[in-house]
């Protein structure tokens, strides 16, 4: 942790110093309008870094990317420089993940990791895995060891927190001399005159709620690059940014997410089980509702506990977290449970589309990389091997290809996504395209796919379903007349909670006086009025922090209500709003959340 918050200490300063100036500060200047005024500083000119490749997003796919560029570089003595920019406070602090860790891409990225401590000092190996069919409330079937197709299990693997990875990988990053600058979100996608990437645009700091420059004010600053590697993780802002601009999903289908919310638990060691990983599905689900949960064992006495609801669902009065905290009261999780303490809690979108909703890689000036792209192998759940290893995949076609690149000239390294379709990412999602779409025509019919893809075809069918082509997760949200609203149980305060109680734990924060990051597009502005008249407002249900709410106003009329400053970054509202009416943006720098160890 302390090593950590020097690292940021160290980059901003350094941001500082290379800025030469552009961080303009008005000292004792309030109220400045933000009208047309050539006096306002944010009319003010960017001052610019150059970089050979600038990396958005310090996960393990765009710190992978990063550290292999440096790599080679010592082997083959042509410098590079690079830049990684993270929205969080620090490295890691916005990572959220499961996590059962498969060290595929690790063993090739650092062969000797295990002696270099990659996992922390005691790494937890996976052991037993269980998978159960939760049929009520107290009923459940546990499916035998048998049935479980060979790519369901984590034999060689380890349950970690990939939060923790993520802060190694950061510090060898900056060892190779790597730029890390955490704490300056991207939050505009540079182009050059033909419409090609040439870099990124970190955000204006110190604008107060009300639009007006403070007396911190800080202009951003232009990080420009011969590539940008976009690595922002599920539904990152300049990814879609550069999805939609060049038609990336042309060929592809439209993803899809999952929601994941998380606990982090603290038991009785009496009732822990070193490396035992539990999968359930069925309740407290229907039938017809894409989800389940993870619950895995580790370190001593610690348990990674979460619910994942596909974002697919068609009952607005559907809420995902209070789902999960009505399924940890079911016998076969509470009895872990019960006598401990949840110390942490977090929430995340992960990509459930697949293989079928792999874009394009490639543009002119950039690349894609780990779940900006979409690499998730949905039935496993896992993302962080497969992430890692495109980012690796982009470096090294990156690498080779800067020593023809002018600056500005925003060259397409088509190679990189050649050298994808050639790896065992591809072969590994390629194999399992079947697992996730089968589950539309229900949970049943999903299961027995499953198996005989797992079993009989190994994925070597030679159809491809499609989960949902084109159409989008909001989509699929139902108007309420068709439902009937959900009474779920009140929290106990021992085993479930209340949300907002749980958010504390989170470590959220964001500067208060600043404009909301969460905006309601101006061309649907009227669009909250339809979500609450039609669909009951089922943004008060999804979100897991509490952000959204609905208030009468004097009239009685329902007013939206956004709690800008509860946001985990989850993603969850730019996906699930009716007509995604909101317009995710980067907070001002360090906001959000601080987890520690998810």
């Amino acid at each position: 942790m302390l090593a950590n918050t020097g690292m940021r200490a160290s980059a901003a300063a350094r941001l500082a110093l290379r800025s030469r100036g552009a961080a303009v500060r008005l000292n004792g200047v309030r109220g400045l309008s933000a009208a047309a005024d050539e006096d306002d500083p944010r009319n003010m000119e960017r001052e610019a870094m150059e970089y050979d490749v600038v990396v958005v997003g310090a996960g393990p796919a765009g710190l992978s990317t990063a550290i292999r560029l440096k790599q080679l570089e010592a082997e083959k003595g042509r410098e590079v420089s690079v830049c990684v920019v993270e929205k969080g406070a620090e490295v890691g602090s916005h990572i959220l993940s499961g996590n059962v860790f498969q060290p595929t891409a690790l063993e090739e990225l650092f062969p000797d990791w295990k002696e270099q401590g990659a996992l922390g000092d005691d790494p937890t190996p996976a052991g037993e895995d269980k998978f159960l069919f939760l049929t009520s409330e107290t009923g459940a079937i546990e499916a035998p060891s048998l049935s479980i197709p060979p790519t369901l299990h984590n034999h060689g693997n380890y349950i970690i927190s990939l939060n923790l990875l993520t802060r190694w990988l950061g510090a060898k990053a900056e060892e190779m001399g790597v730029e890390i600058y955490p704490g300056f979100p991207a939050a505009e996608v540079l182009y050059n005159e033909a419409g090609g990437v040439v870099g990124v645009a970190t955000g204006d700091m110190g604008i107060s709620k009300a639009g007006e420059v403070k007396d911190t004010f800080m202009r951003g600053m232009e990080l420009r690059a011969k590539q940008t590697v976009f690595a922002e993780g599920a539904r990152g802002s300049c990814s879609e940014d550069v999805i939609r601009k060049f038609d990336l999903r042309k060929d592809s289908d439209m993803q899809s997410y999952g929601l994941g919310v998380k606990e982090i638990w603290r038991i009785p060691k009496e009732k822990h089980q070193r490396g035992l990983i539990q999968h359930t599905f069925g309740w407290p689900l229907d039938s017809a509702t894409y989800g389940g949960s993870f619950m895995y064992h580790h370190g001593e006495d610690e348990i990674f506990i979460g619910f994942v609801v596909g974002a697919d669902y068609k009952n607005p009065y559907l809420s995902p977290y209070q789902e999960f905290q009505r399924f940890k009261h079911h016998p076969k999780v509470k009895q872990y449970l019960e006598g401990g303490e949840r110390i942490s809690y977090g929430a995340r979108v992960i990509n459930e589309g697949g293989f079928q909703a792999i874009p394009k890689l490639t543009m002119p000036g950039g690349v894609l990389v780990g779940c900006s792209a979409g690499f998730l192998n949905v039935p496993k759940v896992k993302g962080s091997h497969t992430a890692m290893k495109s980012g690796m995949l982009a470096a090294e076609a990156i690498y080779d290809a800067l020593e023809t690149i002018e600056e500005g000239d925003a060259s397409e390294v088509t190679e990189y996504e050649t050298k994808l379709k050639d790896s065992w990412v591809y072969s590994e999602l390629k194999s399992v395209r079947n697992y996730a779409p089968a589950f539309k025509w229900g949970l049943y019919a999903g299961v027995v796919y499953s198996g005989v893809s797992g079993f009989i075809l190994r994925g070597m069918e030679p159809w491809t379903f499609s989960k949902h082509g084109k159409m989008r997760d909001c989509d699929a949200t139902e108007p309420a007349s068709k439902h009937t609203p959900i009474d779920y149980p009140k929290p106990d305060g021992v085993i479930s909670f209340d949300l907002l109680a749980n958010l504390s734990t989170s470590g959220t924060n964001h500067e208060a006086d600043q404009p909301a990051h969460l905006r309601i597009k101006p061309e649907k502005k009227d669009m909250p009025d339809e979500s609450i008249s039609v669909y009951a407002g089922p943004e008060q249900r999804f979100c897991p922090a509490k952000v959204y709410e609905y208030e009468d106003d004097a009239n009685g009329k329902p007013q939206l209500v956004i709690n800008a400053s509860n946001c985990l970054h989850c993603k969850m509202c730019s996906i699930k709003m009716p007509d995604e009416y909101i317009r995710w943006t980067v907070p001002e720098g360090g906001g959000g959340p601080a987890y520690e160890k998810m």
